[in-house]
Order: C-alpha cells, then sequence, then structure tokens
C-alpha cells in the first residue's frame, strides 16, 4: 500500500467530470477514505461539484474548484485562472495527487507544476510514468472497475464497487410534499432527458411504455432539469395517460428521492441510471452512445440495459417492461394469497 509520513495525509484526487462521471468513482473514493481514515481528502473538480463533496463529505473533505487547462473541454481556460491555482496548490503541499480524470495524455504533465511530493494514477503505454504509482489507463473496463483497479494498484485491496447515493431527510420531506402519493401508490419513474441530445432516446418510445405502466396501474412521474421541461412536456403529450410532470421543479437529491421509493426508472444510460444502481432500483437503461460495457449498471439482473447502437428494437425493450410488470404482478397474488387462505379459514367471507 502506499505509504505516508505522516500521520494525516494530505490527499487530492483529480476529477474535474460531470456527475455519472462522479458517481462511478465513489467506490474508488470510498476505498480510499477506508484505508486512509485520518487523511484529508481534497477532490480537485468543477464547481458544481461542491454540492457533490457535502453529500459524499464522509469520504472527501473539500472542493478545490479547477480552474480548466488548455485541451480539457470541461471548463474555459483561463491563464490568470490557472497562475492563481498553480500557485495554490504548491502552497498546500499535497503528499500525493491522485490523477483519475483519464489517461493522463494531457492531465499527467499538467499535474507535475502543481508542487506535490508524490503524483499516482493511470499513464498510457506510450507516456508512462513511475510504475509504483501510476497504472495503465484500462480502456475496456467498466468506468467503476477502473477506479477500483487503480486503488489496487496503490494496494488498497478492500474493494466494494456497490454505488451509493445518500439521501437527506430534507430530501425525503421535500419529496413526499411534492408528490404525497409516493409511499401509498405504486409509480415509476420516467427520465427522457440526457445532457447530449444525440444520446436521448426517441421521445415517443418512453411515451409508450409510460403508458403500459399507466395500464398496469402504475403512476407515472416524469423527471428532467429545467432545460429538459420541453422534453418531458412532449412526452406527456403524446402519452394517452396523464403523467405527473416534475422536469423543473425538482433538484437532484429530490429526483433521487423519487427513484429510490419508484418501483421502476427508465431513462437514458446517464446520471438517474447510476443513481438507480446506487438506490438498488430496478431500471431499464437505454444506452444511446455505445458503450455500455463501460457506463451500464454493473448488476444486470436489476438492470436491464439496452444498446441502442447495436440493435433499435423497441419491441425487446418493451416485452422486458412487460415481462417485469407481469413478474411483479404475480409477487404481488403471492404474496395476498396466503392471507385469502387465512382469512378464508378463519371464517370471514368477502362481501
Amino acid at each position: 500500500m502506499m505509504t505516508f509520513t505522516t500521520e494525516k495525509p494530505k490527499i487530492a484526487l483529480l476529477r474535474a467530470l460531470q456527475l455519472g462521471d462522479m458517481l462511478c468513482a465513489v467506490p474508488a473514493f470510498r476505498a480510499l477514505r477506508q484505508a486512509f481514515p485520518p487523511a484529508e481528502i481534497s477532490l480537485i473538480g468543477l464547481p458544481w461539484a461542491g454540492s457533490f463533496v457535502q453529500r459524499y463529505n464522509q469520504y472527501i473533505d473539500r472542493l478545490i474548484v479547477f480552474p480548466g487547462y488548455p485541451g480539457l473541454p470541461e471548463q474555459p481556460f483561463s491563464q490568470t485562472a490557472w497562475d492563481k491555482f498553480v500557485e495554490q496548490m504548491r502552497q498546500e503541499q499535497f503528499d500525493c495527487i491522485i490523477q483519475m480524470q483519464g489517461n493522463g495524455t494531457i492531465v499527467n504533465e499538467m499535474l507535475q507544476q502543481l508542487g506535490a511530493r508524490q503524483l499516482a494514477g493511470f499513464h498510457r503505454h506510450d507516456c508512462r510514468m513511475d510504475p509504483e504509482w501510476f497504472t495503465e489507463y484500462p480502456e475496456t473496463e467498466h468506468e467503476i472497475n477502473r477506479h477500483l483497479l487503480l486503488m489496487q494498484h496503490l494496494g488498497i485491496r478492500d474493494t466494494n464497487p456497490q454505488l451509493e447515493f445518500p439521501i437527506t431527510d430534507e430530501e425525503e420531506e421535500s419529496m413526499q410534499e411534492l408528490v404525497p402519493f409516493v409511499h401509498y401508490e405504486k409509480y415509476v419513474v420516467v427520465h427522457p432527458g440526457s445532457r447530449s441530445a444525440a444520446r436521448q432516446w426517441p421521445p415517443c418510445y418512453f411515451a409508450a411504455m409510460a403508458d403500459h405502466c399507466a395500464q398496469n396501474g402504475y403512476r407515472v412521474v416524469l423527471t428532467g432539469t429545467a432545460d429538459e421541461k420541453y422534453l418531458t412536456d412532449y412526452v406527456a403529450a403524446l402519452m394517452q395517460h396523464k403523467a405527473v410532470n416534475l422536469a423543473g421543479k425538482t433538484n437532484l437529491g429530490v429526483v433521487a428521492a423519487l427513484i429510490k421509493n419508484a418501483s421502476l426508472l427508465i431513462a437514458n444510460c446517464t446520471g438517474v441510471s447510476h443513481i438507480a444502481a446506487g438506490t438498488r432500483t430496478p431500471s431499464i437503461i437505454i444506452s444511446m452512445d455505445g458503450e455500455p460495457h463501460r457506463w451500464g449498471p454493473l448488476n444486470r439482473e436489476l438492470h436491464h440495459v439496452f444498446d441502442w447502437t447495436s440493435k433499435k428494437s423497441f419491441t425487446e425493450v418493451y416485452h422486458q417492461l412487460c415481462h417485469l410488470i407481469t413478474t411483479e404482478q404475480k409477487k404481488e397474488i403471492g404474496l395476498t394469497k396466503p392471507v385469502a387462505i387465512q382469512l378464508g379459514a378463519m371464517g370471514f367471507v368477502a362481501q
């Protein structure tokens, strides 16, 4: 295992990416914290990640905002902001900065400017760093396993790939105020949006899936950001049954609470699919980018992932939904039948 000369080492993690990328790295963050409980662990991330750090504060202590760098598309670059960042990082004197951004083509050289005592992370086969602290970027691995392999390379063996998504009491209460029926009615969450329009399954398919759920006694809850309301409005307009359209009315935590309590999530392969994996909510996930092996939920018994780039079959997806609903209905009958038998034996007769 990597060792430090101080009892409370200062460790920084470079992962300046979006929600789905961050959620897939949580098992690695958890493993690192379990290996070094007293460490001060900082995330070098995008400005939005302040809320992420707050949610996962048992693993990460604080956020250091990444100012951007040439060749990285997530943030616009400012030389002035970069110079201030370099000065701040050098003053911090981190014991180790772990590069979890990507294969290291750009960022490994960048990190050498920050004055850490040690660098670690991923490198490419043709741009290698210290092999004791760096491992070759595993291109074909799932995003979760990729970072667990890095932890294992650093000597951290106790790794668990299960995602998690902590939900606060306030978020649960906000959900119940918004949709009071969630604890006494069956419902499904349909999330038709994604950051990229190219990664969105056609709205007519979401509408057809939602209608089938409604026909079988489930409330349909449409979720999305304020910018995605046009999309949820379109899905709702295509439906024959009425849906509860919450796009733009919830924050991320409330959406997660909705997913946690739902019977099923139907969505593109995006951030909410990782939330469902964390809350262990059954899901039907459509992968529109051809990389379900990298981004789809790992538990394929609970989460049903369809690679739309290899087989565009709505029928196959629809049949999976029918199977899930039929299975659930059989379970409900199985649970209620012994009760009916017992009541009959006691002389009670339905009126």
